[in-house]
């Protein structure tokens, strides 16, 4: 098979990539990875992944239960972004013939102590779901909707168990998923007989095995199975309880389906959403912003700074003595360094470096090279990318800072190496050890630490002080304007002009362009469900990017016609305070979208939200700064000043 798969991979021309890549994106086929091709009879081997609940949001390792093991378990070979995610992929029991049916294969069987009992009793509480992959497909349930015109639904997983009432008892009972029904879907090429898998799907049943005369391993006779019927548990009349002393049977059936789904478009069903019309109205309700915004953007441009230039270059040929008023009263202010400008500085370099990774990862993913079937691929991705995109954090603090007259560029690129990633850190190590202290396999392991360790200081670090070295070695950028040794007074300013004020309306517009979206990627992130329309999160991100910069440009105006030049660290905090916004919001989806009930993985949410709105912030007050950084130098470039 490898052999094979290696050589499908050399034959690949460039003509073909090229159109395996425009065919990526709509049918996610992974440019460069070949099919697998299997015959009548070719062994196919499950393997498992992590046991995952959305009520507690801890993942564990599949044999962290007592369920059934292959004589020698043996692990798969993770990726870094598969490891951080809590995957842990190793081999299983479940061994089928490719086109072979099987009804009623025996697994296993053991009896249940009182510590397996409450093992299996807290994941069913929890609703935990067993996660199972075949051929890089995962295992799903098929869920037919009421409406028998809507599209089936796959819920990733089947629930380790259920609970209820049985035959009358008043008693809430807990009862296990003992029987599997398989059924593997593949597209048979009619020339060579070999076929390919394009579905893995599951129906989970509790079954009381019986079986007659001396349990005989794999060889036993169960009674409660019908080999004639389509599924073999329909002699059974009682589902089987978890209970201490409570003989429980692990059994499976194998059903093959030809389907006409190819194999480059069957991660189609997986991905199936029927909300796409929401998704456009979010780009709808974006574009309204942005073209808002670009009115008052054009306004403010073309009539009234058209109109101040003139006048201002009007009077200065006429040398009329005449009182300078609104933004050009500044002038000799506007460019006088900020207070703590080497930390505004950091914070710009590391917007840079967050901008380039989210920027070079969603083309990326447009082109199909970050879809679900390839596992763990975007963390990798945006990890080594931030890694690499140091370069250019070390290069624009650098330019800055030397704008600003600093003269210790080693010190600067330090900081902004190691300011934004230590926060994160230490967040992160505080929430490893909880979940550490779970024992669950979302902890990251030390090795893996290491590894992130090394990409830090090994790789970015070095990274920041070359582009810091380059940034700082080019010339200053020099003022459109010379600044007064002396600073001018700020008059008083009307209410709505407040700092604190105008900061927070500054980034409900940004929020308000991307909220939406948000809402999928949180519930991708936090329900186990596939995140795939990267085409239009592309769209989004974009429309966040004119909005940041429109904003943070209308309101600069505003504060310079109000002879406030006090705009370096407001600019970035504008556009900035949309993360505020986010971590609002994100806070509102966990009471009313999720149904966490444990402290350490209400800690875990909260946790993981702070981090991912502090990334927010720096990416957005980075986008407003530099719009506004813009916007100064032209306005103040286009008068004559003496």
């Amino acid at each position: 098979m490898e052999s094979r798969r290696s050589k499908a991979v050399r034959t690949l021309t460039i003509p073909t990539i090229f159109l395996l890549l425009i065919h990526g994106a709509q049918s996610f086929y992974l440019p460069g990875v070949a099919p697998e091709d299997f015959i009548k009879g070719d062994d196919l081997k499950v393997k498992v992944n992590k046991l995952t609940s959305t009520k507690t949001q801890l993942p564990y390792s599949f044999y962290s239960l007592p369920y059934c093991r292959p004589d020698k378990i043996l692990d798969s070979a993770e990726n870094l972004g598969e490891v951080l995610r809590g995957d842990r992929i190793e081999n299983s029991p479940y061994v089928f013939k490719m086109r072979e049916p099987q009804m009623c294969n025996i697994v296993c069987r053991f009896t249940p102590d009182a510590k397996t009992v409450k093992q299996f009793k807290e994941k069913i509480d929890d609703e935990y779901r067993v996660n199972m992959i075949l051929d890089n497909l995962p295992l799903v349930v098929p869920i037919q909707r009421p409406d028998q015109e809507a599209p089936t639904v796959y819920q990733l997983g089947f629930h380790v168990g259920l609970k209820g009432h049985y035959a009358g008892s008043k008693e809430e009972k807990y009862f296990i998923h003992n029987h599997l029904a398989f059924t593997v879907k593949y597209h048979r090429d009619t020339q060579t007989e070999t076929a390919r898998i394009v579905g893995f799907e599951v129906k989970p049943f509790s079954v009381k095995h019986e079986y007659e005369g001396k349990w005989n391993d794999a060889k036993t006779r169960l009674t409660t199975c019908d080999p004639h019927s389509k599924h073999t548990v329909v002699n059974s009349n009682s589902p089987q309880e978890v209970a201490e002393k409570q003989e429980i049977v692990f059994t499976y059936d194998v059903e093959f389906q030809e389907s006409d789904v190819k194999w480059a478009s069957r991660w189609d069903a997986y991905l199936l959403m029927s909300d796409d019309q929401i998704h456009w109205f979010s780009i709808v309700n974006s574009l309204m912003i942005v073209l808002f915004l670009s009115g008052m953007v054009a306004m403010i441009m073309l009539r009234t700074l058209y109109r101040d230039i003139s006048k201002y270059n009007e009077l200065e040929t006429q040398e009329e003595a005449q009182e300078e008023t609104g933004w050009k009263l500044v002038h000799g202010d506007v460019f006088r360094a900020p207070n703590n400008s080497d930390l505004l500085c950091v914070y710009v370099g590391t917007g840079v470096q967050f901008f380039g990774m989210i920027l070079v990862t969603m083309i990326f993913a447009v082109l199909g090279f970050l879809s679900p079937s390839n596992r763990g691929g975007l963390m990798t991705a945006m990890l080594l990318l931030w890694v690499f995109m140091g370069l250019f954090a070390g290069y624009a603090s650098a330019r800055l800072y030397k704008m600003f007259k600093g003269t210790e560029w080693k010190k600067i690129s330090f900081r902004t190496a190691v300011m934004f990633p230590a926060v994160v850190s230490a967040i992160f190590i505080v929430l490893n050890t909880l979940i550490w202290g779970q024992k669950s396999s979302g902890a990251v392991p030390f090795g893996t630490m290491f590894a992130l360790v090394f990409l830090w200081f090994g790789i970015s670090v070095p990274l920041v002080f070359v582009g810091g070295y380059v940034g700082f070695r080019k010339p200053a950028l020099e003022d459109p304007v010379k600044t007064n040794k002396i600073p001018r007074q700020i008059p008083e300013q009307a209410w709505y002009m407040n700092p604190v004020f105008s900061i927070l309306i500054g980034g409900i517009l940004p929020f308000g362009a991307v909220f939406i979206e948000l809402f999928f990627i949180l519930t991708s992130i936090w329900l186990n469900q596939f995140y795939y329309i990267f085409g239009f999160l592309f769209l989004v991100f974009i429309i966040l990017i004119v909005t940041c910069a429109e904003i943070t440009i209308v309101l600069c105006y505003f504060q310079l016609c109000s002879e406030d030049y006090l705009w370096w660290w407001r600019s970035y905090l504008t556009s900035g305070s949309s993360a505020l916004y986010l971590f609002l919001y994100a806070t509102f989806y966990f009471f009313t979208k999720l149904e966490i009930t444990k402290l350490v993985s209400g800690m875990l949410y909260f946790g993981y939200m702070l981090i991912a709105s502090y990334a927010f912030f720096v990416l957005t007050g980075t986008i407003g700064f530099y719009a506004c950084f813009w916007f100064t130098r032209l306005i103040y470039s286009s008068v004559k000043i003496d």
